[in-house]
């Protein structure tokens, strides 16, 4: 087990070296540790017992021997004393050992336990744009081999350093002491291992990086191909036959590299083996030769070489020492970049909660740019080499209007004239550039997030479930729901006969992203969230966009009762219900160009009255195409009226 440690140090040395740490790493580490101090301390005096017994049982050995060689009256007796105190020793050692590996994995668990927790809380209070920047996959890497590398700094790292030290300043002081020229003739052979075993290491690290990048590839292509979209695109335009052999072809190459790595590992193992032996044969061989000529007693040349077999390991792991130790400083490193993204959403100290059943929004001349990547991401979980400086241009340009209690306003527009990103400005996924959000005269930047969540409701065009049961998706918008109150939210969203008919129930899985229902049921589903949540202020962000008439019809009488006695600020493709809207927002170009009831706008002949013929011609098979029939994304607010 130590010598693959060592090779593996010096496989990772050149990635290692190449990382640059970040200032007040090593403070930070030890602030992060102090915690554990007291479990740390004990852990290192168990480690420093540990190795003195590793010399002292060598020692008791040697005067074994002596005593059986020496004869003399009194001899049977030593030898059995000696015997018994390196059983004793033996005794304490296993003891020591179990220590050890207590207080080990309390530190290191302890340690894993919290920077897996800062992490996650961390990540999960980050803007929404650095989750469609980063590689999801690095990201967990940070939680899961990173966090597992840091902890490895305070239990195998700083056990190893420790006891190796004190084990090899020990054993060669000892072994000086008995025969220094044994003891240099013994460490003769130590260059005929190391720099081999560096080689070895270097194409070690090549073909393991091979194997790394091959793997992630492989992984890649099985999430995309697993997944119910991409097993879907894979049934109706994949070719099985060329898919099979090109994911083959890594795997095959997967498996060469895996015999080669174990000849490596094995080869490495061997050498180290034979060199020891080696020199453990010239212990025998001069040790024995100065035995004979009385310069030496036959337990010193056992103890002698017994001792160097307890040298070779801290003198290989030792030459790598700086290695381990940034390998570890290097895992603590990737994690703390993480922590230190800015989150985009803070609470204030002094946040107040937004007043119980406000319903009433402004926006006050609001301007809005997406942050540039340097802001929000990572180059390391984008798997880019430097992150783009470039300051987006705004999405919003100065927009203002006000959503009295109880009204619906549609925001109708073209794509990308920054609807969706009006909508998202209210419960806070994004912070407004310049200007004010306010909901029940609070800006939503002073008000708690909890108020603020409670206040405000959201179902997508493309509403998420989680994989687990219809229960715990609607619990995930009020934990403490009863059976009835789902039941009645159910209800409400006209999906309960459906749910009653499965035979779980609400303990029916709804399967990876609710891919179990059909589109229609589970926009119904996330409906029946929304009503169990109980908001005053609800947003539809297309909520019936790419759903058939029946699934629209079903899901409209859903919104009728989701939307009723709400404010709502609804997005929508569909024009037929924008009539019922209180007011009418037309945006362009993150501008609002137009506002006013349905009427009033199509009279008027500007951006809207297009949109709307537009729409309707397109609806006519005899109408010709217009040069806005593949730009339109109507965003429509119906205040619960369900058209046939």
């Amino acid at each position: 087990m130590q010598s693959w440690s060592m090779l593996r140090s010096i496989q990772t040395s050149d990635r290692v070296k190449q990382h640059q740490l970040s200032r007040g790493t090593t403070r930070r580490i030890l602030r992060f540790a102090a915690p554990y101090r007291r479990d740390i301390v004990v852990f290192l005096v168990t480690v420093v017992f540990d190795a003195g017994i590793g010399v002292a049982t060598p020692l008791l050995a040697g005067h074994v021997v002596n005593a059986i060689t020496g004869g003399g009256h009194g001899a049977a007796a030593l030898v059995i004393k000696l015997a018994i105190a390196i059983a004793l020793l033996a005794v304490v050692d296993a003891f020591l050992s179990l220590a050890q590996r207590w207080y080990s994995a309390r530190i290191g668990e302890g340690i894993i336990l919290n920077l897996r927790t800062r992490v996650y809380d961390h990540v999960q209070r980050m803007p929404l744009q650095f989750f469609t920047r980063t590689q999801t996959g690095a990201l967990i890497s940070r939680l899961n081999n990173d966090v597992v590398g840091a902890q490895r700094a305070f239990t195998s790292t700083l056990s190893g350093v420790v006891s190796n030290v004190i084990q090899l300043v020990l054993t060669a002081a000892v072994m000086f002491s008995l025969s220094w020229p044994i003891t240099v003739l013994s460490l003769a052979l130590l260059p005929l291992f190391i720099i081999p075993a560096r080689r070895v290491g270097k194409r070690l690290a090549d073909i393991t990086r091979e194997s790394y990048n091959l793997d992630a590839k492989m992984n890649a292509t099985m999430t995309e191909r697993f997944n119910v979209s991409g097993a879907l695109l894979v049934k109706l335009f994949g070719r099985p036959d060329t898919e099979a052999a090109k994911f083959g072809e890594r795997a095959e190459r997967v498996r060469d590299i895996g015999v080669q790595q174990a000849m490596f590992s094995r080869t490495f193992f061997v050498a180290m083996l034979l060199v020891a032996s080696l020199a453990q044969a010239l212990t025998y061989g001069l040790g024995g030769w100065l035995a004979v000529t009385g310069s030496v007693t036959a337990g010193t040349v056992v103890t002698l070489a017994l001792l160097l077999t307890r040298l070779y390991g801290p003198l290989t792991a030792l030459s790598n020492v700086r290695v381990d130790v940034m390998s570890a400083l290097v895992s603590f490193d990737r994690v703390f970049e993480v922590l230190d993204l800015k989150p985009g959403i803070d609470e204030k100290p002094d946040a107040v909660p937004v007043p119980a059943g406000s319903g009433r929004v402004e926006f006050r001349d609001v301007h809005f740019r997406y942050p540039s990547a340097d802001e929000v991401s990572l180059a390391t979980l984008e798997d880019v080499a430097t992150l783009d400086r470039t300051e987006h241009a705004p999405v919003l340009k100065g927009v203002s209007f006000t959503v009295e209690p109880g009204q619906m306003v549609a925001l109708v527009g073209p794509s990308g004239a920054g609807k969706s990103t009006t909508s998202m400005l209210l419960p806070r996924v994004y912070d407004v550039t310049s200007g004010a959000v306010l909901v029940g005269g609070v800006d939503v930047r002073d008000a708690t997030l909890d108020s603020l969540r409670d206040t405000v409701g959201v179902v997508t065009q493309d509403s998420h479930l989680f994989h687990e049961t219809i229960a715990e998706n609607l619990r995930y918008a009020k934990p403490g729901a009863t059976d009835d109150e789902m039941w009645e939210a159910l209800r409400g969203a006209q999906v309960a006969d459906l749910v009653r008919t499965l035979p779980d129930g609400l303990d029916t899985v709804v399967g990876e992203r609710g891919y179990r229902f059909s589109g229609g049921e589970k926009q119904r589903i996330a409906i029946a969230r929304l009503l169990l949540k109980h908001p005053s202020i609800v947003i539809l962000d297309e909520a019936t966009a790419h759903l058939d008439s029946e699934s629209e019809a079903a899901v409209q009488r859903a919104l009728a009762v989701a939307l009723r006695g709400r404010t709502a600020l609804v997005i929508a493709h569909r024009l037929s219900t924008v009539r019922d809207a209180d007011q009418i927002l037309v945006l362009d170009q993150g501008r609002i160009v137009e506002r006013g009831r349905h009427e009033e706008l199509v009279a008027a002949g500007g951006l809207y009255s297009e949109l709307y013929r537009t729409q309707f011609a397109a609806a006519s098979p005899a109408a010709a195409p217009t040069p806005f029939a593949d730009e339109v994304e109507i965003v429509t607010v119906p205040a619960g009226t369900v058209e046939p």
